[in-house]
């Protein structure tokens, strides 16, 4: 059975069981699953203070999926990554060690689109302002609003955690210097980038250019959803995906 790593998104509070919980019984069936929480999240907010930048994180955690590929003895898997944090992390790791991964799915525009104007939540980390951050990722909120209540009362304990906000907003440093930005010119492992039609985080175009930046690279807009795709549409969802990694 092949290995598939899901790297869970960016949002504060985030962590791996609860990002993937509506579409990793899809993907259990085809594949033998991996979903860590990644540095700076859930279970992995300690010993992160000397990461500063998008680049700088994206970077750390490619090597922390290295580390639990030698781990578990996996020489080449798939990943599936998440918007900002999984995604960015996903197309770091195709530059650095490309002979670990055969495909790549990832979502949302993989943080190659504009840091975010504002850090979400935490200049005003409530309840209520952690919901409405929870609420933007879905096409239609009142579709999902007894799921939206669940991760928000979930979150809210996690990005509230000592360090997570220390090590949240460094995510988002707008920094001089540090590691270079992954060259996608040179990333020959196949690419799958899918984008919510109507996803209010990044516009589909975001996922559009890296799509054609990317030699091996392919785009699709999934109708109807928003920035999560795995949410809004988790049965097609598991089926773009499950598709392209099986080719």
């Amino acid at each position: 059975m092949p290995a598939l790593v899901l790297l869970h998104g960016g949002g504060p509070g985030v962590d791996a069981a609860s990002n993937w919980a509506s579409v990793r019984a899809g993907f259990d069936g085809e594949f033998r699953c991996l979903a860590p929480d990644l540095l700076g999240f859930g279970s992995q907010i300690a010993g992160t203070g000397g990461l500063r930048g998008p680049r700088a994180w994206a970077l750390a955690r490619a090597r922390q999926v290295l580390e639990l590929l030698d781990h578990h003895g996996l020489d080449r898997v798939h990943l599936v990554g998440n918007s900002a944090a999984g995604g960015a992390a996903a197309l770091a790791l195709l530059s650095v060690a490309p002979d670990r991964v055969d495909r790549a799915v990832v979502m949302g525009g993989a943080g190659t689109g504009p840091l975010p104007p504002a850090v979400p939540f935490y200049d005003n980390p409530t309840k209520r302002s952690l919901r409405a951050v929870l609420g933007r990722l879905v096409a239609d909120e009142s579709v999902h609003e007894g799921l939206l209540d669940e991760l928000t009362e979930l979150r809210l304990k996690q990005a509230l955690k000592p360090g997570a906000e220390a090590a949240f907003r460094s995510m988002f440093a707008d920094v001089v210097g540090g590691p270079p930005p992954v060259d996608l010119a040179k990333i020959t492992t196949p690419v799958l980038a899918l984008h919510g039609e109507r996803d209010r985080v990044q516009p589909v175009e975001v996922s559009e250019r890296l799509a054609e930046a990317l030699p091996h690279g392919q785009a699709h807009v999934v109708a109807g959803a928003g920035h999560w795709i795995h949410v809004d549409r988790p049965a097609e969802f598991v089926k773009l995906a499950g598709e392209f990694l099986s080719t």
